[in-house]
């Protein structure tokens, strides 16, 4: 596959300039001035220009991965097999490892084109859904990465008050962790990278001091029921959800490297980035999660605290300084709120293009205040919230994916060069966004029928279990190109 460095244009060249110009009147506006110093990114959706894509440090991509994959949430999508689809112990690590080694190609590799092409991945969708098409995929986008937010503060806030024995409430702890997250992504790309560095290491360290200390229970665990073709699809809708939905913003992450950087490397930092701490979180969270039924203490914990309240429980042990340590775990979901609210912020200014001229952490804000009241309201029901949310996100997802890499290599030959950067934000030199949005319709409609879910069971999946996603992709991956061609012939050919 030929990929050649982007060469910008002058029309694009003073897009870039006008950015930079942007952030030189924003020094006269006190307070914006003083954030601009201290480092804070203001820049927006307008691409990365050759001059700025200079970090050469390939490594950071593996630790933005990491560090967003190692926290509380991959363990507790992991404890859905035993306790939420009744699966045994070896059944759900099966399906945990098989699928998370499939379904983490995709933002693997749609990291690559960042480097390559200095796009944010839904600027870079605009090549196939069009200018105004690709509204659409970002609301969805949108809708992802807050129910991710959501989960995450509900996560961490219930867990700094399981430890607080009752002087600190879920809702208190859920402001805690959307506030200094917010701080966090406030930075950009600089104090995200920095952050993400760091923050897994103990994260890491404490959770195998959890695998030491509740290791003389993990013999504990009763015979499951056989699974059922049913229960194993629908849990693996569950953890293709988890990660499929990271690859509507996977660019966001790697735009701002040098254009000479390896693919390849890019492609292995990134992937073995996600696939790596995903399953061993979400093994460790099935482990736990198929140990409750034959560890009293554990299931009481599950019951009054949720997940927060089995860790705190197999910590106890450690006494003052296991709670310490449970602390450190509710607070270890600020890397992937950061790092999510810093692609909202980017997804706002898609969505209503007249506010790229507001600095992006003014969306930061605005995500937060959504998140926090929605998180206080999801906390009364976690587990029905996150096995319904995982098993819808991943539909759609699966047809976006199919999308933009039909677009990339039907139809530009798998060649970055054939990427026209200077008709970014020019709605006429971009596709129509038809072909996209209708065979994106036919992938979902395919999923409708196909789904498996607490409130509905459609009539193919009743049959089969829940297959939603892999006929999304399948069905819009067969629909999508003769589409396109039609679009093209009326367009004649323009794009």
């Amino acid at each position: 596959m030929a990929e050649k460095d982007q060469k910008i244009s002058p029309p694009d060249r003073q897009l870039v300039e006008e950015s930079e110009l942007d952030s030189v009147e924003t020094e006269h506006r006190g307070w914006q001035h003083r954030l601009l110093k201290w480092g804070v990114e203001a820049r927006g959706i307008r691409p990365v220009s050759l001059e700025d894509r200079t970090d050469d440090q390939n490594s950071k991509i593996f630790f933005i991965w990491f560090s967003a994959s190692v926290n509380l949430l991959p363990f507790s999508t992991g404890s859905l097999g035993p306790i939420a689809y009744g699966l045994s112990l070896r059944d759900s690590c099966l399906i945990i490892l098989f699928f998370n080694l499939l379904c983490c190609l995709p933002p693997g590799y749609l990291s690559t084109w960042g480097p390559k092409l200095g796009l944010r991945q839904m600027v870079q969708a605009r090549y196939s859904f069009g200018y105004f098409g690709v509204i659409v995929p970002v609301v969805l986008n949108l809708m992802n990465m807050v129910g991710f937010c959501i989960l995450s503060c509900i996560l961490g806030g219930q867990t700094l008050a399981a430890v607080a024995d009752g002087n600190l409430s879920s809702n208190i702890g859920i402001v805690i962790i959307a506030a200094i997250s917010l701080l966090i992504s406030f930075g950009g790309w600089k104090i995200l990278h920095w952050y993400e560095r760091v923050a897994w290491i103990p994260i890491v360290i404490i959770f195998l001091v959890a695998v030491g200390l509740g290791a003389k229970n993990f013999q504990h665990i009763p015979p499951a029921e056989p699974a059922t073709a049913p229960t194993i699809l629908s849990f693996s809708a569950a953890i293709a959800g988890f990660v499929l939905t990271w690859s509507p913003l996977a660019s966001d992450f790697s735009c701002y490297m040098r254009p000479d950087a390896s693919s390849k490397r890019i492609f292995l930092y990134s992937y073995l980035g996600l696939v790596v701490p995903s399953v061993a979180l979400q093994c460790f969270g099935a482990l736990i999660g198929a140990c409750l039924a034959g560890v009293p203490a554990w299931a009481a914990a599950n019951d009054s605290g949720g997940v927060g309240g089995i860790l705190e429980a197999m910590l106890s042990p450690a006494k003052g300084f296991g709670k310490f340590l449970v602390v450190l775990l509710a607070l270890s979901v600020m890397g992937n709120v950061a790092a999510t609210f810093y692609s909202i912020s980017l997804n706002m200014q898609i969505l209503m293009p007249v506010l790229v001229v507001v600095p992006r952490y003014v969306f930061s804000i605005l995500a937060t205040a959504i998140v926090i009241p929605l998180s206080i309201v999801g906390a009364r029901s976690f587990y029905a919230t996150l096995s319904n949310f995982l098993g819808l996100i991943g539909y759609w997802a699966s047809a976006f994916i199919a999308i933009v890499l039909e677009e990339h290599f039907l139809f530009r030959k798998g060649d970055t060069a054939r990427y026209n950067l200077a008709d970014w934000n020019t709605p006429s030199k971009l596709p129509s966004g038809a072909a996209a949005l209708l065979a994106g319709m036919c992938g979902v409609g395919i999923a409708i029928p196909s789904m498996a879910q607490v409130w509905y069971t459609g009539p193919i999946a009743a049959t089969t279990g829940d297959i939603g996603f892999e006929l999304a992709f399948v069905v819009t991956m067969v629909v999508y190109p003769p589409l396109r061609l039609l679009e093209k012939h009326i367009r004649s050919n323009r794009v």
